[in-house]
């Protein structure tokens, strides 16, 4: 496979790289692996293990930059998305802040907004439609939103909204921006510098095939630190640091998994975005022909989809479809994803769907694979 070589997986087929891309290249796994042998601590020391863990993570920054078209020091390490929109949404919104958000955002939106008392307007309800949310998201802003959150692509449909147009408008109306790229990173471009956004959040082990508990919040805008605490400088001061990405970054680093993830950056921009959505759409077709003929099937598809596909069958439970599946080896997942409130606005509340998710590393004789599976529960 070259350049597209990856670790072993345990027997089985796996199809919720939606959740987490369990295959990375080797390289990812041979990083982690020598930084836990070689990295101390950054900025707690001038000796060797030190110099190499803060060699590292100053490599992480600026192969990010690369990729995402930023500064490397815009480029914040955090623990997953999540911390990272918590941080963004922190950072913009109090209580009684108007928000429109779109109807496909995660949890780790919507629960935080809740929690902050904004006042959340929901916009774009009708999936596969990215010109009549971008309306709405207009028409919303025009009437007094004052920060906007969308999602790049939801992670239940692969639904991708129209976050680059979005961005221009807030742009040009001066509204902060917003941009969940949890499934988008690593598969669709994306530009801090030309987003329009002042912050995007993403996690390491998705489409960036890092290892789990590492994160990136690529940040136009300073940020509100959400934890304080020490920097391994300027140590005198009572305050966090003016400056970023010190502002944001308060504790000891996750260096073995910055390490990784650092390894699964330049493998995604060596291989190309491009090349990897191309991939996903080849793997979506291959996929949804092992499905043809099965009765009472809908398929959530639409135009551009990245690889996500999540389907119902009437009259079947998803949750028990998905553990027939996973009794014969094969990795999806049922339910709601951390998403009701796409869900809601689909229409596939409350019990959700089924859904499969693909990566760089989906190999089509698993889909094949699948599909004889598929055939004998039906």
């Amino acid at each position: 496979m070259g350049g597209r070589r990856a670790c072993r997986q345990a027997e089985g087929i796996y199809l919720d790289n939606g959740a987490t891309t369990l295959r990375k290249p080797m390289a990812v796994y041979t990083a982690v692996s020598d930084g836990m042998k070689n990295c101390g601590s950054v900025g707690r020391g001038s000796h060797k293990w030190a110099m190499q863990a803060a060699q590292t993570v100053h490599n992480c920054r600026k192969e990010a930059g690369l990729l995402f078209d930023a500064e490397p020091e815009q480029v914040v390490f955090t623990q997953n998305a999540t911390h990272g929109l918590n941080i963004a949404l922190a950072s913009l919104c109090r209580e009684g802040t108007r928000v429109v958000i779109s109807g496909y955002e995660h949890n780790a939106v919507l629960r935080p907004l809740v929690a902050s008392g904004a006042k959340i307007q929901v916009v774009g309800r009708k999936l596969f439609d990215p010109q009549g949310a971008l309306e709405e998201f207009e028409k919303a802003i025009r009437e007094g939103a004052e920060v906007a959150v969308c999602n790049c692509c939801s992670n239940v449909f692969g639904y991708v909204l129209p976050y680059g147009d979005l961005g221009e408008l807030c742009r040009k109306r001066e509204i902060p921006l917003i941009l969940d790229a949890s499934q988008a990173a690593g598969v669709l471009p994306i530009s801090l510098r030309e987003s329009g956004a002042a912050f995007i959040a993403m996690p390491g082990h998705k489409g960036l095939y890092g290892p789990q508990g590492t994160g990136l919040l690529l940040c136009a805008a300073e940020g509100r630190p959400l934890l304080y605490g020490g920097t391994g400088g300027n140590s005198r001061s009572r305050e966090m640091p003016e400056f970023l990405p010190d502002r944001l970054e308060a504790g000891t680093h996750n260096v073995w998994g910055i390490a990784g993830l650092l390894e699964g950056l330049r493998y995604v921009r060596k291989r190309g975005t491009g090349n990897i959505f191309a991939k996903e759409q080849e793997l979506m077709k291959l996929l949804c022909k092992e499905l043809e003929g099965t009765k009472g099937l809908r398929l959530y598809k639409g135009r551009g989809q990245i690889g996500v596909l999540s389907l119902r069958i009437e009259g079947r439970d998803c949750g028990e479809l998905a553990q027939a599946l996973a009794d014969r080896g094969i990795a999806v997942r049922a339910g709601l994803h951390c998403a009701p409130l796409a869900h809601e606005s689909a229409g596939t509340a409350p019990m959700g769907t089924l859904r499969l998710s693909l990566s760089d590393f989906t190999e089509p004789r698993e889909l094949q694979g699948f599909g004889s599976v598929w055939k004998k529960l039906f």
